[in-house]
């Protein structure tokens, strides 16, 4: 692998990586200390929101591919403290390889979080029992139906609350600071505040956090994001509930920040 070429905007720095088979796989580095990479060409769960999934999954990257993300980010001057596992692909779909780098990053001294839709739940389990320093796990609708229009080929949405209540149950207030919910605000489909209503409730059950996330319009995708006093209205409305809920941090927002809007599985000619 080699970087093909690296873009910057004011936060963030985006890393196009080509592989040997002339593919391009994305990294993005922010905050200053963290770097988000990618575990798969493509993506099998085809979040019908997201660009980097419309095509489906070419093929899953080795652990090798996804080392040398951060050894290719390091060569680049960029100091990391933190892998997301959080770019193009779903985790759990590679998760052989990615369990494998994640072990590399932790011998490394690398917290090591993990953003996924918990497909499939039985290595969700698995990642669950990980040493990690935090788990994001994409619901995006509080019902089966809803789910299955934005994550066609996830695991059933109560399948994956149940599996979080076994999980969670264990673990101290403290240790479930480390677990959020990744709610993604789509006006006109799952902002309605029955809606929001039932997050809560969800979250409150649970006792773990949520993450609320503004939609980066994509052309030629249905959705329409929310205007920033909506987006602001839901995040105070779950906070008046008390749910620990946070905003969209600005690197996400960046239009090299959010996952979905990158320029990924480009054959090269």
């Amino acid at each position: 692998m080699r970087i093909g070429a690296v873009i910057e905007d004011q936060l963030n720095r985006l890393l196009e990586v080509e592989t040997d088979d002339r593919f391009t796989v994305e990294s993005v580095y922010y905050r200053g200390d963290t770097l988000c990479v990618s575990t798969q060409l493509g993506c099998p769960v085809k979040c019908s929101f997201c660009a980097s999934g419309s095509n489906g999954l070419i093929r899953n990257l080795s652990y090798e591919e996804i080392v040398s993300q951060y050894e290719l980010a390091v060569s680049e001057g960029m100091s990391i403290k933190n892998i997301a596992f959080a770019g193009i692909g779903e985790p759990l779909l590679n998760w052989e390889n990615v369990k494998k780098a994640f072990w590399h990053f932790k011998e490394k001294g690398i917290r090591c979080s993990f953003y996924t839709t918990g497909f499939p739940v039985k290595h969700l389990k698995e990642l669950l029992k990980l040493p990690h320093n935090g788990v994001n796990i994409s619901f995006h609708a509080v019902s089966d139906e809803k789910r299955r229009k934005v994550i066609p080929y996830g695991e059933p949405l109560h399948r994956i609350i149940d599996t979080l209540r076994k999980h969670l149950e264990k673990l101290s207030n403290r240790k479930k600071k480390m677990y959020s919910i990744a709610y993604l605000l789509i006006k006109d489909f799952n902002d309605s505040e029955e809606e929001l209503e039932k997050l809560s409730d969800i979250a409150k059950e649970l006792n773990i956090g949520v993450s609320l996330l503004k939609y980066n319009e994509i052309e030629g995708l249905p959705y329409i994001s929310t205007t920033d006093d909506e987006y602001e209205r839901a995040f105070l409305f779950l906070k008046k509930r008390g749910v620990r809920v946070t905003l969209s941090n600005r690197y996400r927002t960046r239009k090299i920040g959010g996952c979905g809007t990158l320029m990924v599985n480009r054959l090269k000619s």
